[in-house]
């Protein structure tokens, strides 16, 4: 057991609690817990989205990905990170000037369904459900292997830290503790990382072992084009990302906030690769293994046996901790609050709104920590992959055509998110808990985005075309108010 990454998983843990319970302190209102009073700079902003994105799969599975299987894997980290362009140009300034609190909030603002609301609230609920369910594996992961203790309590421990922080801070007190967190993954993998390629360096540069399955791409074009689709879509609909534009004071903000995101998110994806080369080198058994734990393990492996390895691999443990309770806490803030304002709130109950919310936070925890007591054997990288698949499938498109096409329909989006979410989701499942699927079919439920992305944009289309006629009669004035500056919104625009 290494005691330094002990003490650093107890530190950031305590940390994440003492800055929730500040953030707790500034809580005043509902507005509060779910958008923070939308009035979050771009800059902290953007270093929360960054501490909430960059998960378990950016931390521990893009290097081991690349240490299994190359180059190829790159794409991860290429798309996770364009992703937010596409955000920038299509969704951004829109959704923040919507004033929206919730994605379902704004379906139904924007087609007038409350039976899409619920339709959008079912995928808010199982994309941020499956997204967390390998954060909190990988918090077992990685605890059972710094300090010997079975997976479980690792699980419980950061469900029980971010489920306590979101009931009772919400969205303010996720965004200090999200933008504090991503500076500590950013320091967390890049000092190790000088230290790793000094090592090498010093060992007289040894050649990168590579062989067939390094080089040959996993799953052929139709694998490689649809992870693609996507990593590069699966961004623009992911709730938990979409639920931080709310909380800035305009479109304008929203947008900064985009690229200055583009940035942080670039700069840290430079370093996971350096993780999975050397891990070629130091760590090659880990190849066939559990590739993602590479990041965890290579600090000793490379620098041996001393407190240099056991401090560099305490910084590393510490950060990936962050990573699971950062990225936790962004999840279960939109999960709660679309249970919140989408289903307890339109429940009628006699609860306060934050009573509401707080028991919404206690439910939307314990659903996905019962799941990760009871599923074993996730890997990382490949299920989030897989919830970006639906997101892109489902909500993408709607986000899309809702916001620059005046003919999309209620009836086109809903079938639309059916068509192609759902096949999404159907993919999903059957490469999770099914055996794997003869020929072509297996790749194409393995990354579906390739071909449920098409399907959903297709579907949405035609069926606005063929209800035209049920078109919203304030369709106008709610495109008026999504794309024109807030300074020229009228008191008819304001009140949508």
């Amino acid at each position: 057991m290494n005691a330094y990454a002990l003490l650093a998983i107890a530190t950031v843990t305590v940390a994440t609690v003492a800055i929730g319970a500040w953030g707790i302190r500034l809580v005043r209102s509902t507005s509060d817990l779910l958008v923070a009073s939308r009035m979050v700079s771009p800059t902290q902003n953007a270093a929360a989205i960054g501490g909430e994105y960059l998960s378990a799969a950016s931390f521990l599975g893009v290097a081991g990905l690349i240490l299994a299987y190359g180059a190829q894997m790159l794409w991860y980290p290429v798309g996770f990170a364009a992703g937010y362009l596409a955000l920038l140009l299509f969704v951004a300034a829109p959704l923040r000037r919507s004033g929206a609190f919730t994605l379902p909030d704004f379906c139904e603002a924007r087609l007038a369904s409350p039976r899409l609301r619920r339709l959008a609230t079912a995928f808010v609920l199982f994309i941020g459900w499956f997204y967390l369910l390998p954060q909190l594996q990988g918090a077992g992961l990685t605890f059972q292997i710094v300090t010997g203790a079975p997976s479980w309590v690792g699980v419980v421990l950061v469900g029980a830290v971010v489920t306590g922080n979101v009931a009772f801070g919400g969205m303010r007190s996720a965004t200090y503790v999200q933008a504090f967190q991503y500076w500590l993954k950013l320091t967390a993998i890049a000092v190790p990382a000088f230290f790793l390629l000094a090592r090498w360096n010093d060992d007289g540069r040894p050649a990168i072992p590579v062989d067939d399955a390094w080089l040959a791409p996993a799953g052929g074009l139709v694998a490689t084009y649809s992870l693609i689709l996507a990593t590069f879509l699966g961004t623009m609909g992911l709730p938990h990302v979409l639920a931080r534009f709310y909380t800035n004071p305009d479109g304008g903000s929203a947008r900064r906030t985009t690229t200055i995101v583009l940035g942080l998110v670039g700069l840290f994806y430079l370093f996971p690769t350096v993780y999975g080369v050397l891990g070629r080198v130091y760590t090659p058994e880990l190849a066939t293994g559990r590739n993602d734990t590479v990041v965890l393990l290579l600090p000793a492996a490379a620098l041996g046996p001393g407190v240099a390895a056991d401090a560099l691999g305490a910084l590393v443990a510490a950060g990936a901790f962050a990573a699971f309770l950062s990225t936790s806490n962004g999840l279960l803030t939109s999960v709660a609050g679309v249970l919140a304002n989408d289903v307890l709130g339109k429940a009628r109950l006699s609860w306060g709104p934050l009573t509401q919310f707080r028991a919404a936070a206690l439910f939307a925890g314990a659903v996905p920590m019962g799941l990760a007591l009871a599923v074993h054997g996730l890997n990382v990288s490949q299920v989030v992959g897989l919830a970006f698949a639906v997101a892109a499938s489902s909500f993408c498109p709607m986000l899309v055509l809702g916001i620059w096409w005046r003919g999309l329909t209620a009836a086109g989006a809903a079938a639309g998110i059916l068509a192609g979410g759902g096949s999404a989701v159907v993919a999903v499942l059957w490469t999770i808990f099914l055996p794997p699927a003869p020929g072509l079919a297996a790749d194409l439920l393995a990354q579906p985005a390739a071909w449920t992305v098409p399907l959903a944009f297709a579907v949405m289309v035609s069926v606005s075309l063929a209800t035209r006629r049920r078109i919203p009669g304030a369709v106008g004035a709610m495109l008026l108010r999504l794309h024109a500056p807030e300074t020229l919104h009228t008191p008819e625009t304001s009140r949508l």
